[in-house]
């Protein structure tokens, strides 16, 4: 089984790019509001693979967004980033509830999957 480490490098202009090590080429699966994202790029690098996630415009609205990175194979998040938009946060706590939200949505779909592959056996 490989691990699979990723690494923030930049944020800006609209595009998200982190670096990836990986022992084979990487299934990622990126998340948005609980939907997967089809425009992300996942190029070889140098000692890893590049990922480059551009910002939906959905993102781009009043309030907390998180966008949430997994292992496409073993489903293990493995980042994420969020975007906070519109009226200054108080404080960094509408980012942690976000994403809190969002790994909650992923516990979720995970235990529903057990449950349905226990069922049919």
């Amino acid at each position: 089984m490989s691990h699979t480490t990723l690494t923030p490098i930049r944020f800006e202009n609209g595009l998200w790019e982190g670096h990836l090590t990986s022992e084979s080429p990487p299934q990622i699966k990126v998340l948005f509001l609980g939907e997967p994202l089809t425009d992300v790029e996942l190029e070889p690098a140098t000692d890893g693979w590049a990922l480059r996630i551009p910002v939906p415009p959905a993102a781009l609205s009043e309030g907390v967004h998180t966008v949430v990175i997994h292992d496409g194979t073993t489903g293990h998040k493995l980042g994420d980033f969020t975007i906070i938009a519109g009226s200054p946060a108080a404080d960094d706590l509408r980012a942690e509830v976000a994403l809190l939200r969002a790994e909650l949505d992923m516990l979720k779909r995970a235990f529903r999957r057990s449950q349905a592959s226990q069922s049919e056996t």
